[in-house]
């Protein structure tokens, strides 16, 4: 095993001034920045007949034969994989046509066509009705193309470099069962990969997964900018034991923050948001039945992001609060778009949809300019004027002069129509899913 350290300073103790949620620090273009997290849907899956984004009706084989998407349900009875190995048989180099093959002993091998589909509209009318009042990008990427374990990290810290040569990738060993983090039993170990995409070798060849490289929290805790991280609980749910990011980072699972910051359950922030106590920088994690993710048996994840969205709106919060919802990875899902720029580090991933919902979003806007999660951490940083981390965040573009016209008045927010009511949510039990290594 390489005895990989964290890098990026260490990780600060904490030690700077620390708001509590409530006292939200004024930023420059909004007090509140809430990013909600869903699980494993590519944009095609999920907009591909969107008016006039860039989706698709149909894709192609390795063999150039053409397959039409077939119209699905948002409830999936099977997961597909989503590993780098399933990615780079997918990419196929650019092609996009390899999504129905599985990686092999030494090449990918024909599989079934399942992945190419998309969700009918009618199963997931609150995220076309959000992207029809606010703003839909279609070109958002994820910043490897791997799975949930370096996309949320990704999402706190915009890159997982351990050292000046290795990135982490796929998800920490250990087996079903076990958290991603600080939690995990003792002897597991993460993967690793390099600039140049070498990665086989370095299988289950990295560290330990408690790290201690800077994330978004050190510079909110040394600038004053109050957050919480909303997730489930570690220990009794899916979300909680592998979505929840800080439970990797040492310094926030040994702290007094992981009290204090990590709120648990995730329906905390329907209280917070009651009480005008929202932070300044909020992540809200869902639990497993209500994340989307397939093999799920459960068509509640849009109506978990509209009543988040709902209270949000309803508020004294709304006229000063930006939301951003983004799926975390591709989930194994069919896109037609392939990633730009040069491959590095197993990245840029595929497409995955990014809606920013503001009082100050362009209306019913389409952006079909490309960014990538290191874009959501610069929003986040240009707005409290913070010191970049040097991680993607520092070379992704900037979105806030393309989804927001600060010249616009306010505007009066129009609650989204959902199936499952807020009370659904404040009551409804953990689902304690048994997880499963992607």
């Amino acid at each position: 095993m390489l005895l990989a350290q964290g890098c990026g300073g260490g990780g600060s103790s904490g030690s700077g001034p620390f708001l509590p949620p409530g006292q939200a620090k004024q930023g420059k273009y909004f007090t509140h920045i809430v990013v909600i997290i869903q699980e494993n849907r590519t944009f095609d899956n999920l907009f591909a007949t969107f008016p006039g984004a860039d989706g698709t009706r149909f894709g192609f084989e390795r063999n150039g034969h053409k397959v039409l998407l077939r119209p699905s349900n948002l409830e999936s009875p099977t997961s597909p994989d989503n590993s780098y190995a399933n990615w780079l048989c997918a990419w196929n180099n650019g092609k996009m046509d390899g999504f129905n093959t599985m990686p092999g002993d030494a090449h990918c091998v024909p599989s079934n066509l399942y992945v190419y589909q998309y969700v009918k509209p009618s199963q997931i009318q609150p995220y076309w009705s959000l992207a029809k009042q606010y703003v839909l990008n279609d070109h958002m990427f994820q910043t490897q193309g791997s799975g949930s374990f370096t996309a949320h990290q990704d999402l706190i810290r915009g890159d997982t470099a351990i050292n000046s040569t290795y990135q982490l990738i796929d998800f920490p060993s250990g087996g079903a069962g076990q958290p991603w983090g600080c939690d995990s039993s003792p002897g597991s170990t993460t993967s690793l990969i390099t600039q140049n995409n070498q990665w086989r070798q370095y299988r289950a060849a990295g560290p330990f997964p408690c790290l201690t490289y800077e994330t978004l929290r050190d510079t909110f805790d040394a600038a004053g900018v109050s957050w919480r991280y909303y997730a489930p609980a570690v220990g009794q749910s899916f979300g909680g034991d592998l979505w929840n990011a800080f439970d990797a980072i040492k310094a926030v699972r040994y702290g007094s923050e992981w009290t204090t910051n990590v709120a648990s359950p995730e329906t905390k922030v329907f209280t917070d948001i009651g009480r005008d106590t929202l932070p300044s920088v909020s992540w809200v994690i869902p639990d497993y039945q209500n994340s989307d993710h397939p093999g799920d048996s459960s068509d509640t994840g849009p109506s978990w992001v509209a009543n988040v969205v709902n209270h949000i709106g309803q508020s004294d919060a709304w006229d000063s609060t930006a939301i951003v919802v983004v799926w975390d990875d591709w989930g194994g899902w069919f896109d037609h778009i392939a990633p730009p720029g040069k491959h590095r580090y197993g990245g840029l991933g595929f497409r995955v949809p990014a809606i920013v919902i503001s009082p100050y979003a362009k209306a019913g806007y389409i952006s079909h300019n490309a960014y990538q999660f290191g874009s959501i951490l610069r929003f986040i940083e240009e707005n409290w004027r913070l010191p970049s981390l040097g991680t993607s965040d520092s070379t992704s573009p900037s979105f806030v002069n393309d989804f927001f016209d600060f010249n616009q008045p306010p505007r009066a927010f129009k609650p989204i129509g959902a199936k499952y009511s807020s009370d659904f949510f404040k009551h409804q039990r953990p689902s304690n899913k048994p997880v499963d290594t992607e």
